[in-house]
């Protein structure tokens, strides 16, 4: 049995089923990498895994325990990071940190988190005041403020150059190194040695949903 693992999943969002019979599994250490258009489902995907969408059918695992019966495994063990930064515009750099730190029961160092995104200089600045590149950093610094063994990233690299692109490689890297997993969609090249690959096309559902009796078509 692999540490996380997701078994004959199947996504519905209104009437559309996004994909269904899907598989997954990951040892610590690993990294899976969500190929894929528009539309495929990789979000939805990375929702499902985060416990912020149901299953419409199928199971997810976290070192053996069903995560629909055991939910709290989710809170100290994955971290999400969608689209949005949540950046709170009323709050400094620093404080934004603090306050994803305090949700975790583990909370890391701000300081090397704030180091790692290369946003120290700028801790006391008000989140208002921030560029696009510097939200996205400050919400990948939420990573190693509140840290997790596993994370979940729809687009992590999205409005980063490249110095900063590299900079969350790093932490990519020294997060596997330390036994952390990482699941992860990227429209970018972004390095991540050894990964595991999921096309989303592959459990693409028939046109005709097969959820679905005669008389509700």
């Amino acid at each position: 049995m692999a540490w996380f693992e997701g078994e004959d999943l199947a996504c519905l969002r209104g009437d559309r089923l996004v994909f269904a019979a899907l598989s997954l599994a990951l040892e610590q250490g690993g990294a899976l990498l969500l190929e894929g258009p528009n539309g495929s489902g990789k979000s939805s995907l990375l929702k499902l895994l985060a416990g912020l969408l149901p299953a419409f059918s199928g199971t997810i695992r976290l070192a053996g325990a069903d995560l629909a019966r055991e939910p709290e495994a989710l809170r100290e063990t994955i971290a999400y990071l969608g689209h949005a930064d949540a950046v709170k515009p009323a709050l400094s750099v620093r404080e934004n940190l603090e306050f994803w730190a305090a949700l975790s029961p583990r909370p890391g160092s701000l300081a090397a988190a704030l180091a790692a995104v290369d946003l120290g200089d700028i801790a006391g600045r008000p989140g208002r005041f921030l560029s696009s590149g510097q939200r996205r950093r400050l919400a990948l610094a939420r990573l190693l403020a509140a840290p997790a063994s596993l994370w979940l990233a729809d687009e992590p690299t999205v409005g980063l150059d490249r110095a900063s692109v590299a900079r969350f490689e790093a932490m990519l890297a020294a997060h596997r190194a330390a036994g952390g997993a990482v699941i992860l969609s990227s429209h970018l090249p972004i390095a991540l040695p050894g990964a595991q690959t999921l096309n989303l096309d592959d459990f693409a559902p028939d046109l005709v949903n097969p959820f679905l009796d005669e008389e509700e078509e």
